[in-house]
């Protein structure tokens, strides 16, 4: 039977979930107050659209609410959200979940208060994004970086560059470095396609390629490509909306931070909430003035304004200027796709961090995470096995997975491998299995 969903809000985080979801067997209602955007999604998405206030009770029994599996508030209204996701519990969704902004919601001691009105999770997509960002920047080498287990096994992404010695070079002849046998390329990103890589695939200059390893092996990746990684001390933020300032909030522990923003209102704001930031007034767009606060003398340069354009062009400008690690967030889909040829380290969405943060609701029992990378089309999702049949009979490459799946990592208690195709499953075993979306089906076949 399909799960059920209902989502109030059609804006981008709403629109992604919607078409992450539709992918598979979902039955998907979008409730929005604005008849063309429901409309254009109508047009690309196979999902029930309804117009109108999910915070009206009528609004919501149209949806059929009381048949809900998951109900996902996310309208860009707080006191909507809030308000909507209390009165679909009332009226029988099993699970709801409400996007907030306000930072004291998410302290722990006060989660208690929405549990108590019914609401099963609040998330705040920018301070979803602000520890993504933290992540990124403690493995600055990378331009990714997915934990499994907490962190028994890593995914990390990295663009290649001409010197590197993987460069025109087959995947089956890099397999006699000793290196791989802790470490595997599962993925790469090539003109904006995603390439689940065989034996025969060539490596290009350029291409983004995504490694798995074991947690000793991540530096022996760094090896491999031949990259010296640097150690930030000193980070440059511009912006002041609410993700610069959870972002500074969450950077100020570790490191030296200048935030710029170029309304002074809240800048001052800001200097009264983050104790050791340096806040400055300025235009952020000018280049002369980010100089003179010493922008050639950073480690990190985040930008974080609301013009993914000015996000884009200043993080150009910081590499020019000799900075180590860019991060720019992006707000139109579109452009995470050009992510890794674009000259940015890293390109950031906060609704695409708050959209996979959300689709771990959404698992049958043997399901455990999921995990999108930005800018590619593959996900992780990790399965357990739950019971002894074919899948533990028989090897991996007998087990006929699609082409467009790998079985990157496998966790069995303390252990963790890097599975080859004559590797066999046991009873209880994590496998992480990273997949392009139209192979979701037979890989629920496989592990049910």
């Amino acid at each position: 039977m399909a799960m059920n969903i209902v989502i109030a809000g059609a804006g981008d985080m709403g629109y992604h979930l919607a078409e992450h979801l539709s992918y598979e067997n979902r039955d998907i209602t979008l409730i929005d107050v604005d008849k063309d955007v429901l409309d254009n999604i109508s047009a690309r998405l196979d999902v029930l659209t309804i117009e109108g206030d999910s915070a009206s009770i009528d609004v919501l029994k149209k949806a059929n609410i009381h048949t809900a599996h998951l109900m996902l508030s996310v309208t860009t209204s707080e006191k909507t959200n809030i308000c909507a996701a209390v009165l679909a519990k009332q009226l029988g969704a099993k699970k709801v979940i409400a996007r907030v902004r306000n930072h004291d919601y998410l302290y722990p001691e006060n989660r208690i208060y929405f549990e108590n009105l019914g609401i099963d999770s609040i998330i705040s997509p920018s301070m979803l994004c602000s520890k993504e960002i933290s992540r990124m920047m403690k493995r600055s080498t990378f331009s990714d970086v997915i934990e499994f287990e907490g962190g028994k096994l890593n995914v990390v992404g990295i663009t290649l560059e001409r010197t590197s010695p993987l460069v025109n070079r087959k995947l089956s002849d890099t397999r006699s470095n000793p290196i791989f046998k802790d470490v595997r390329i599962i993925a790469i990103v090539r003109d904006q396609r995603t390439i689940i890589p065989r034996g025969n695939t060539v490596i290009h200059n350029n291409d983004h390629v995504f490694f798995i390893s074991i947690k000793k092996a991540v530096d022996s990746i760094k090896e491999l490509i031949h990259h010296k990684e640097k150690d930030i001390q000193s980070v440059m933020i511009i912006g002041g909306d609410d993700l610069a300032f959870s972002t500074a909030l969450e950077m100020e522990k570790t490191y030296g931070v200048t935030l710029i923003h170029n309304n002074k209102e809240r800048c001052k704001w800001l200097a009264e909430r983050l104790n050791e930031t340096l806040v400055i007034h300025g235009d952020y767009k000018n280049v002369n003035l980010l100089m003179e606060e010493g922008l050639e003398t950073m480690d990190s340069f985040l930008a974080l304004t609301e013009s993914s354009e000015t996000n884009i062009i200043t993080s150009l400008s910081a590499k020019n200027h000799g900075v180590y690690k860019t991060i720019a967030h992006v707000d139109t889909r579109e452009y995470i796709h050009i992510s890794h040829s674009i000259g940015v380290d890293s390109l950031i969405n906060k609704k695409l961090v708050a959209a996979n943060h959300v689709s771990r609701y959404l698992r049958k029992g043997m399901v455990e995470v999921v995990s999108g990378i930005h800018g590619v089309e593959a996900e992780f999702i990790q399965y357990v096995v739950t019971k002894n049949n074919r899948l533990t009979k028989k090897s991996l490459k007998d087990l006929h997975f699609p082409d467009t799946t790998i079985v990157a990592g496998v966790i069995r208690g303390d252990e963790v491998f890097i599975p080859d195709g004559d590797f066999h499953l046991q009873l209880n075993d994590k496998a992480i299995v990273l997949t392009l979306p139209e192979a979701k089906p037979v890989l629920e076949k496989i592990f049910n």
